[in-house]
């Protein structure tokens, strides 16, 4: 902090002082806010009594007259303070004011000249005094590393994040909607897993002191959701936390929401066509279009149909049918397209559909279909090809952001690809054995079911046109600064 931060702090701290010396509590009660401002302000009307609350965002003294912004995490409204009309102890307390301070406000509304909805204060209330100043040229905060890692000062200082967020939630109660109009039941299921499963990828591991074992951050909710159905519950959907320990890049977080969907008697196509309905109607219940732009990229989910292309026929028009061997893999890949992999598991194929694909999504939407069953070991061969997955993922603006597919529902088979994943890959973390409770279950029968997840964070990054994962999620995980920790996402 410089000195002069902490001249403004030493000051603030002195006002405090001063407020509980003259009998005011610097950090009130409740207070009577009926509405919000925006509501306030959009039913405005001449003379009405009201009562409201915010942070003072700005202050100006013209003459006899002071006036003030108050913003909360609607909008702001400007207060009018009259010297003839308030008491010397109401305008004293104003001056006193910093900007930051969180006060109350009680009067009646008019129109200044220039038609700005204002209130004429006549009561006035601290609610909470800021010991901190904000942060220099705070209106419109633009310091990466503050407004990450002190998320607070960044939604008080820009709208526009502010408004980020808000349509984040937006986009989440749009799912739900949909979801729920098509009969589907939003469960929960364990986030500490006995086994890492259900995806690829890394795990964290913990450890429960009480049972004294290691447990595992879920990887995704799949394989519970799929005992769902066992049980009879047809038509299940989470928003999920999940967790890979991998690394951090713009479309990465190692914490990270996932939509899961399972709807029994389907397949990968009613997800094809849930999916689409989904990403649809939450664009019109956010956007109020199904036009928009990412990054200056023109995106139209009015195309009918969505694009697709086959993740088999692409590899074997390299040279690559289903069963080709890892070194065959390796070198036709590096010869024909410069991509090099570091290693053949399945969680380095996958990237691989990435960088063959994502430069491929232009305009519209665009399916991959026909995997390799190799590469999709919890999905339902084609009926007429066992070596290709009935799976498709789903790139938009050159990101994955859904991953579907037919669900395997035969046991004995899934304990044959589960064998057949351990053997080729060897043992990982958290993936040292067959998840034997998961197989017990496909033994008393689940019916056919379709599968769909959604990443809602590059959803959210799509449809609200940010470049980075970070700039969707409130409390991105950060590199730990240097110096004392610095609270969430330190």
């Amino acid at each position: 902090m410089s000195q002069a931060e902490n001249d403004q702090t030493q000051s603030r701290r002195d006002k405090l002082a001063a407020l509980r010396q003259q009998g005011i509590q610097p950090y009130g009660a409740a207070y009577p806010k009926p509405q919000s401002i925006q509501a306030l302000v959009a039913g405005f009307a001449e003379g009405q009594a009201v009562s409201t609350a915010g942070r003072l965002m700005a202050k100006r003294t013209m003459g006899k007259m002071s006036f003030a912004d108050l913003r909360d995490a609607s909008g702001k409204i400007q207060i009018s303070l009259k010297q003839d009309r308030l008491g010397e102890a109401v305008l004293q307390l104003f001056h006193s004011l910093d900007l930051g301070d969180i006060v109350g406000v009680a009067g009646g509304l008019f129109k200044t000249r220039t038609g700005e909805v204002t209130v004429q204060v006549d009561e006035l209330t601290i609610l909470a005094k800021a010991l901190r100043p904000m942060p220099e040229k705070w209106h419109g905060l633009k310091d990466v590393e503050i407004r990450y890692r002190r998320r607070y000062l960044d939604l008080i200082a820009n709208e526009p994040v502010r408004q980020v967020f808000l349509k984040r939630a937006q986009l989440i109660s749009s799912l739900r909607r949909t979801l729920e109009g098509r009969g589907f039941m939003e469960v929960e299921t364990p986030m500490m897993h006995p086994l890492a499963g259900g995806a690829a990828g890394e795990p964290f591991v913990t450890h429960h002191h009480a049972l004294d074992v290691d447990l595992y951050m879920r990887l995704a909710p799949e394989l519970y959701l799929k005992q769902l159905l066992v049980g009879g519950l047809e038509r299940v959907y989470e928003l999920n936390r999940s967790f890979r320990n991998e690394g951090l890049s713009t479309r990465h977080n190692p914490e990270f929401t996932m939509l899961e969907a399972y709807q029994a008697y389907g397949d990968c196509a009613a997800m094809m066509e849930l999916v689409e309905a989904l990403i649809k109607q939450a664009a019109q219940d956010v956007l109020g279009t199904l036009q928009f732009t990412y990054q200056g990229q023109a995106i139209d989910l009015s195309v009918a149909p969505w694009p697709r292309l086959s993740f088999a026929d692409t590899l074997a028009k390299l040279g690559l049918p289903p069963g080709s061997s890892p070194e065959q893999i390796q070198r036709v890949l590096q010869e024909k397209k410069g991509i090099k992999l570091k290693e053949l598991t399945r969680s380095q194929l996958v990237r691989l559909v990435e960088e063959l694909f994502e430069p491929k999504t232009h305009n519209a939407p665009l399916f991959v279909v026909d995997f390799w069953t190799e590469l999709s070991p919890l999905a339902k061969a084609k009926t007429d090809n066992p070596l290709v997955a009935d799976r498709f993922e789903l790139f938009m603006g050159g990101m994955e952001v859904a991953n579907a597919y037919s669900e395997l529902n035969d046991p004995i088979e899934q304990r044959k690809r589960f064998e057949a994943q351990l053997a080729a890959h060897g043992p990982q973390a958290g993936d040292k054995r067959i998840d034997e409770d998961f197989v017990e279950a496909l033994e008393y029968g689940m019916p056919p079911a379709g599968g769909l997840g959604v990443g809602i964070d590059r959803l959210a990054m799509l449809l609200l046109d940010q470049p980075s994962i970070k700039d969707v999620v409130l409390f991105p995980l950060l590199k730990p600064s240097q110096g004392t920790p610095e609270g969430p996402g330190a």
